[in-house]
């Protein structure tokens, strides 16, 4: 039997999203764990108020990928956030950065100036489960340096939304999804993560606490 989940430390202060632009960058890897993780984290991002054209959608083949993948899609809302309205308009579209096959209905494409501001936050979803090799290890720690580096750099928050399991039913139950124990939905905790820390950032750039 698994060990239980131990409770969110919500912060009681709630946070208005219907400013705020997020992006989740998920690998493919464990496609059903993936799934529901990210719908989680898209579930919590609606119910802050954040606007359904606010939230971009990528994915990459695997976890090793997301730190550039956060770097370039952070790099790439700036050059949209300086494009001119005209361009807005007509549809800018970032060469090497397509939208994911599971976009959010009602994404920027229909929206008129949906991209005209930088990203407050990104939240980098994958899932790695430990195998017979050391490759885990190595993945795992790479991963975690690399997304840590792409957020100081930057100025922008990244979630850390990798799960780093032992086993496979560690991973449906950290996605809500257990066979014996459905287990919580550890990418509501991201969204509302990438929420709060989005909030805090931009309050502190304005130098107000």
């Amino acid at each position: 039997m698994s060990e239980p989940v131990k409770d969110y430390p919500l912060f009681p202060e709630k946070f208005d999203g219907s400013t705020l632009r997020i992006a989740i960058v998920h690998a493919r890897w464990n496609k059903s764990v993936i799934d529901s993780l990210v719908a989680g984290a898209v579930r919590k991002l609606r119910e802050s108020g954040v606007l359904d054209h606010n939230i971009l959608i990528q994915t990459v083949p695997g976890s090793f990928e997301l730190p550039l993948a956060c770097q370039r899609v952070i790099a790439g809302a700036h050059v949209q956030a300086g494009a001119s309205a005209t361009d807005l308009l007509g549809g800018i579209n970032i060469v090497g950065t397509p939208r994911s096959a599971t976009p959010v209905a009602g994404g920027a494409a229909a929206i008129p100036g949906a991209q005209s501001r930088p990203l407050d936050a990104v939240i980098a979803i994958g899932v790695l489960i430990k195998g017979s090799t050391a490759h885990f290890e190595y993945i795992s720690q790479s991963v975690s340096q690399a997304l840590m580096r792409v957020q100081l750099d930057a100025g922008v928050p990244v979630i850390f939304g990798v799960l780093t399991c032992l086993t496979e039913e560690q991973a449906l139950e950290r996605a809500g999804i257990g066979r014996s124990i459905k287990g919580h939905n550890h990418g509501e905790d991201w969204g509302s993560a990438a929420i709060e820390m989005a909030s805090r950032v931009r309050r502190w750039g304005e130098g107000s606490f």
